[in-house]
């Protein structure tokens, strides 16, 4: 391979080049060792015309930076390059991408602008993948972002989009997509983000193709599918119920024609407790039970008694009666109606006692933002970024030193796991709101109320106005939480930003002296 010294004037950045564009690169970090010691690792060019110019394929910044040097002073600069053979864009923008790829990881919206090049000139996903070492797959989740509105990439780019709410972007039509984007824009609205977006997208629920007990070659309904995860997601959740119950149907008759005694449906509404009940085989009067769930999840409890056809069962066999012969108990009590109806009179009594007694509310309704419930969705806020360096300035920063003390010790005071890296948790939910509740009503007012504001500082959602609300009323000084680190400085881009806080910091007299010099030096 050869490497020649090429004159600075005789090049320029190709359109094929990954980075290309009008905007010219930060070169801040790269400068210092030009100005010094040169341009060391070779840029990629191929011959632009006849008259010994050429274009660069990749080494835009390395290019960028020499021009800066050039400015400063130093003369007959020539840059170290690789000269490709002649060939198509495609190519060119393959050797771009590889090379940046190589020293620095685009985000996603600039992978998906390069690859949709290569698509335009006669690439496909097959040859995309094997050229940088990808998936299908990931190709694929990559090109799904050009499904979205421009304005929604830019500002996912910009990181004020999370990657999860990216990806269920995906699967919005471009009208909810501009309704999102109205919520997003708004100054009096909040849009909705995560698995709220979710939510949001299907008016409430989202239901996997994975719930489904029907054949899906035989759904003629429409599927939404998002190339991030595995499964799709029904359009259209009546059709989806329609066939649904007519599946459930069809196993209910089934188990009954295989000799169950009964076979009993459990609605969404109600829920199947293995505790109320005990294993029975079929020979001994057991029975099926299916449980449906809101999210259309079915659930077979095959071989199953209550409690009190069990005690029966044990009596009959310690007495030596045959069980197989034993005739069926009688319907139970209640029927399924009249079961509602009592639980919704119960529901109704304890409900209104409970708004007599406030300090147990609290208790309750902790628990719940803790562990959730089939009406609670609990959803703690990330803290983490794509941005390395973000995450580890907010790590260390104070503010979350602080917090993360008072959440060890909430943490210990419930008897959680030490590991526990939050106080709430959806894995925790239903299974323990029960034994959580009581060790909260063992716990005297002030300490639940420091529970309390733990699990709402760990819930609370950034972004939002209630972060501005709060931070006026709290008067939190922002002073004592956060200085100004490297980090900080590395993303502050905006040259007046820097001189406002430099006229703050150091005097108008210092920002005025400074007014016309770089923005690194101002910075610094």
């Amino acid at each position: 391979m050869q490497i020649d010294q090429i004159p600075l004037d005789r090049l320029s950045v190709s359109k094929a080049n990954m980075r290309q564009g009008k905007k010219p690169p930060d070169v801040a970090d790269i400068l210092p060792s030009v100005i010094r010691r040169g341009v060391i690792s070779p840029l990629f060019v191929r011959p632009n015309c006849a008259d010994g110019h050429f274009e660069i394929v990749a080494g835009k910044r390395r290019y960028h930076a020499s021009l800066e040097a050039a400015k400063q002073g130093q003369d007959d600069i020539t840059l170290p390059c690789i000269v490709l053979a002649d060939g198509d864009d495609a190519d060119a923008l393959e050797v771009s991408m590889i090379e940046n790829m190589l020293r620095q990881a685009p985000d996603p919206v600039t992978q998906w602008e390069s690859y949709t090049r290569l698509v335009k000139e006669g690439r496909t996903v097959d040859d995309i993948a094997a050229t940088f070492a990808l998936t299908e797959l990931q190709v694929k989740r990559i090109l799904a972002l050009g499904n979205l509105l421009p304005r929604i990439r830019e500002a996912y780019r910009a990181e004020e989009i999370d990657a999860e709410t990216i990806r269920h972007l995906t699967l919005a039509t471009k009208a909810q997509q501009k309704a999102w984007l109205a919520l997003f824009d708004g100054d009096d609205a909040y849009a909705p983000r995560g698995s709220q977006l979710k939510a949001w997208l299907f008016g409430g629920g989202a239901i996997s193709v994975k719930a489904a007990l029907f054949d899906m070659a035989d759904y003629s309904g429409q599927i939404v599918t998002n190339l991030f995860e595995e499964d799709g997601y029904f359009a259209d959740s009546d059709a989806f119920w329609a066939a649904q119950q007519t599946e459930i149907e069809k196993r209910k008759a089934q188990y009954l024609e295989d000799g169950w005694s009964a076979v009993e449906i459990v609605p969404p509404q109600n829920h199947f407790s293995t505790w109320e009940h005990e294993k029975a085989p079929k020979r001994k009067g057991g029975r099926v039970y299916i449980a449906v769930n809101n999210r259309g999840e079915v659930t077979f409890h095959e071989g199953y008694v209550t409690q009190k056809e069990g005690q029966r069962l044990r009596k009959a066999e310690a007495e030596g009666k045959d069980v197989t012969a034993l005739p069926k108990m009688a319907r139970p009590e209640l029927t399924t109606t009249l079961a509602t109806y009592v639980d919704l009179h119960r529901h109704a009594a304890v409900r209104a006692e409970l708004a007599n007694h406030p300090s147990v509310a609290l208790r309750v309704m902790v628990a719940h933002a803790i562990a959730g419930s089939p009406l609670w969705k609990v959803e703690v806020q990330s803290q983490r970024t794509r941005n390395d360096a973000v995450n580890e300035s907010i790590e260390t920063c104070p503010a979350e030193v602080q917090f993360d003390e008072r959440r060890r010790a909430v943490i210990a005071c419930l008897g959680f796991d030490p590991e526990r890296l939050t106080v709430a948790d959806t894995t925790y939910a239903r299974c323990s709101i029960g034994p959580l509740v009581e060790r909260l009503l063992e716990l005297p007012d002030l300490v639940v109320m420091e529970v309390a504001a733990v699990v709402m500082a760990e819930t609370l959602a950034m972004g939002s106005e209630l972060i501005e609300t709060l931070g006026i009323h709290l008067s939190v000084d922002m002073a004592r939480y956060w200085t100004a680190d490297a980090t900080f400085y590395d993303l502050l881009r905006d040259r007046e930003v820097a001189t406002a806080i430099l006229a703050e910091v150091g005097g108008e007299a210092v920002a005025s002296a400074n007014a016309a010099e770089k923005g690194k030096t101002i910075k610094g």
